[in-house]
């Protein structure tokens, strides 16, 4: 699932931005600049909205804290502020986009969904590819060498959360944090049990994606050899 931060300090705004953004995944709404850069440094995201113009630290100032940790999520900015200058500023900070209030609802999703095609790999319907295998995020349908793969909730947040952290080692406590959450009432084994139930049905349907374990440390998506 597509996962996007937005930081606008306007509640009411922020709220009617959020339910476009809904239209392409699950949007979590902070309206202070400490607080925002604090969960964008906290938590994986597939992408960020910043206002500039906020409480605390400012989106710029969030953008290039953000990168120089080395944390290269995708950053649109929705602002007032549309001079050539604030522009440049926010391009040479790292920015990826830049759109200007008040806009259409068609133009942000047209933005947005540009910005993670670009990011993700996502095709025009939104789907997730590693080799043979196809992940259809709408619909949440798998498809394995075009034929289709069934897999519960978790196991396909799971599938798509590897897929996007492909050739990178993830701890058992990321992945549980990630797919299951803080406050989830289960315990770290849970991931041990739909890691191994993920493995199974894909090595059964002759998928090219290969879960490795590193002993003591986590696992790694990479192609099966």
């Amino acid at each position: 699932m597509i996962t996007i931060l937005l930081v606008e300090d306007d509640q009411i705004l922020a709220g009617s931005i959020a339910e476009i953004l809904e239209e392409v995944g699950t949007v979590t709404q902070i309206y202070d600049g400490d607080e925002g850069l604090y969960e964008a440094e906290s938590n994986k995201y597939d992408l960020f909205v910043f206002d500039i113009m906020l409480p605390g630290i400012d989106g710029y100032g969030i953008l290039e804290k953000l990168r120089q940790q080395g944390i290269e999520t995708p950053v649109l900015f929705l602002t007032a502020k549309d001079s050539l200058e604030d522009k440049i500023k926010g391009f040479q900070q790292g920015a990826d986009d830049y759109l200007t209030k008040p806009f259409h609802r068609e133009e942000l999703l047209l933005r947005v969904q540009a910005m993670l095609k670009r990011s993700l790999g996502l095709s025009a319907e939104q789907t997730i590819s590693f080799h043979n295998t196809d992940c259809q995020l709408t619909t949440r349908i798998v498809t394995i060498n075009n034929q289709p793969l069934e897999l519960q909730g978790k196991e396909f947040e799971l599938l798509i959360y590897l897929i996007k952290q492909k050739n990178r080692i993830v701890t058992k406590e990321q992945i549980f944090e990630r797919i299951w959450g803080f406050d989830s009432e289960t315990s770290y084994t849970v991931v041990e049990v739909y890691m191994s139930n993920l493995r199974k049905k894909l090595k059964q349907a002759d998928s090219d994606v290969n879960i490795k374990t590193i002993r003591n440390v986590g696992y790694i998506l990479g192609e099966t050899s």
